[in-house]
């Protein structure tokens, strides 16, 4: 036991050194967060702000995607694509992969014992024994030590330690970019298809409605009241709903593919949405807030915020390779040449095997590393300044459109309502002869068009607020 307390006191006594040393600070440059080169306020946002509005109670980032999609269907499907969808999976494995480096890192600052124990035999022949006779030797030992542990005196280690730290954080914020995306995708799809199924079910209302005018038409010109050219312009009319129906029948079907994707599992039918008028209300209303707001908790921002931190810190390592690296390799344990005397008597030993390397001539290799890791953080503040920009960009953008598209909407609904009235008065002076076919026919197709118009807008104004709510920072569970 002796013996045992003396080779823990040896063998400390390098740790703690080690340690001591290793604790120093880095030479990275101090890390200093650019400036946001976009202006103070949103290009769009008087038009998208009433008058005497107050200023929202809650940042858009806190709002969940469970407060925000009021559909209880939608709802649904979010919830499977954060469960299902295989971009979220790789980025949650990304995490787990630079949590793992990151842990690599940190294991380089400490010490690695080592403990190991061995036997050799060796027979000498008589010719090399010196004393005429064959020998034969026995060694046995056990020891502890560091191998090959570098002092970190002037944090290059430590450097490399807050790199993969960095590169940890910043995977984290893309996970949480992906989930943002993916809830906005889903949301998207889900309007799209409601948006198509709407416009199937109006092209067939049309054509039944139309197939009745032209029986209706046939009739009349088999007794002779109307003409080929009514009977084959009815027709015309028939024939191109025919075309809508085929149509819109094919997009549903790449829409629920679409969807399917995006879920990560095939979509049940109860899940599916009927129609676009049904889903006008799936979702809150929102307020823009501040670009401050919104540009500091935007997760893309910070992700490149955090690589761009990480090529700071290279930084530091890229500089301490200028100066010396210290190793230290030590062991201490027992030896002797009989096992039952491995800790007896004085089978004590120990060593200490400090190394130093001084860079002297590299050809520049040292120096053009430096500029490379110099480089790498200024095409980093170039990428985290364009990442706000382009955030910047996207809710202005989405705000202009915010501002118009209520009047938009209630503009083609009033010309909706104007062409359908059109429509009828067309038809009846047709009825009584007033009138030409050819009339009825222009006051349909502008109907049928301003109908579908209507659904369009309708799906631009809700798929507006999804893509509001996700640049502006929603749509990320983490964030309630």
């Amino acid at each position: 036991m002796k013996h045992i307390r003396r080779m823990m006191t040896v063998l400390c006594i390098p740790l703690g050194v080690s340690l001591y040393l290793a604790g120093c600070a880095t030479m990275a440059p101090k890390y200093t967060q650019p400036a946001a080169p976009v202006p103070a306020s949103w290009s769009g946002s008087k038009t998208f702000s009433a008058e005497g509005a107050q200023p929202p109670k809650k940042v858009v980032a806190d709002i969940s995607w469970q407060e925000f999609f009021i559909d209880k269907q939608l709802g649904k499907l979010i919830e499977q694509s954060l469960k299902n969808n295989r971009d979220l999976r790789v980025a949650v494995l990304n995490i787990e992969r630079f949590r793992a480096l990151y842990q690599i890192r940190s294991a380089d600052q400490l010490p690695k014992v080592d403990v190991s124990a061995g036997a050799s035999f060796q027979r000498v022949p008589e010719t090399l024994s010196g004393t005429g006779q064959a020998m034969t030797t026995h060694q046995y030992n056990v020891s502890a030590g560091l191998i090959s542990y570098e002092l970190d005196m002037f944090g290059r280690v430590q450097s490399l330690k807050d790199q993969a730290l960095e590169q940890y954080l910043a995977t984290e914020q893309a996970q949480r970019s992906v989930q943002i995306s993916l809830v906005s995708q889903v949301a998207t799809a889900y309007l799209t298809l409601a948006a198509d199924r709407e416009r199937l079910q109006l092209a067939k209302d049309t054509m039944a409605n139309q197939q009745e005018s032209y029986k209706l038409t046939k009739s009349r010109f088999e007794a002779g009241v109307s003409s080929s050219l009514s009977m084959n312009q009815a027709q015309t009319t028939v024939d191109a709903a025919r075309v809508d129906i085929a149509r819109y029948t094919t997009l549903m079907a790449q829409d629920e593919n679409a969807l399917n994707l995006v879920v990560g599992s095939q979509v049940s039918a109860e899940l599916l949405p009927q129609t676009l008028s049904e889903t006008v209300t799936a979702m809150k209303d929102i307020a823009p807030g501040l670009p401050s707001d919104v540009l500091l908790r935007r997760p893309d921002i910070l992700q490149a915020e955090g690589q761009l931190k990480g090529f700071n810190a290279n930084i530091g390592a890229a500089r301490a390779s200028f100066f010396p690296r210290i190793t230290l390799v030590s062991s201490v344990g027992f030896g002797s040449t009989e096992l039952s005397g491995l800790f007896k008597g004085d089978s004590f030993a120990w060593s200490i095997l400090p190394r130093i390397s001084l860079p002297i001539f590299d050809g520049g290799t040292n120096k053009a590393n430096l500029k490379v890791a110099e480089v790498d953080r200024d095409i980093a503040v170039a990428q985290y300044e364009k990442a706000i920009q382009t955030a910047f960009r996207e809710v202005a953008d989405a705000l202009a459109q915010r501002g118009t598209i209520d009047e938009q909407l209630a503009a083609q609904q009033s010309l909706t309502d104007a062409t359908s009235e059109n429509y009828r008065l067309s038809q009846a002076r047709f009825d009584k002869g007033v009138d030409s076919y050819l009339s009825v026919l222009d006051s349909q197709r502008s109907l049928y068009g301003a109908q579908q118009n209507l659904i369009s807008t309708r799906l631009t104004r809700l798929v507006n607020l999804v893509t509001l709510y996700k640049v502006l920072g929603g749509g990320d569970t983490n964030s309630r």
